[in-house]
């Protein structure tokens, strides 16, 4: 493996004006990945939410650059090998399943 580019990336726990305590990805000067407010009554919010219940080790961060939001998400979920095969099962179906286990 070559190394191609490299972050110092800095993790920090923040809390918001309204109480949410979420995850932020500092990857330079004004430009991070901030973890989806699951207390916001909008779309994602509510979403966030809901598979915050289902799948606690999942995580949802949205891209902030120079001050403005992307568009860009990045999910997540940490869990272990057996866990992942019923997490993607969920999305997509068992067929993923009849080819060979490479990792």
């Amino acid at each position: 493996m070559t190394t191609l580019r490299e972050w110092n990336v800095l993790v920090e726990l923040v809390k918001t004006k309204t109480g949410a305590v979420l995850y932020k990805i500092n990857l330079d000067d004004n430009h991070f990945f901030l973890e989806q407010n699951p207390l916001k009554d909008s779309k994602y919010g509510v979403a966030y939410r809901m598979l915050k219940l289902k799948y606690p080790e999942f995580y949802m961060f949205w891209e902030i650059k120079d001050d403005q939001y992307t568009g860009k998400v990045l999910t997540a979920r940490l869990t272990n090998k057996k866990e992942l095969d019923d997490f993607i099962e969920a999305l997509v179906g068992s067929e993923f399943k009849n080819y060979e286990d490479f990792n």
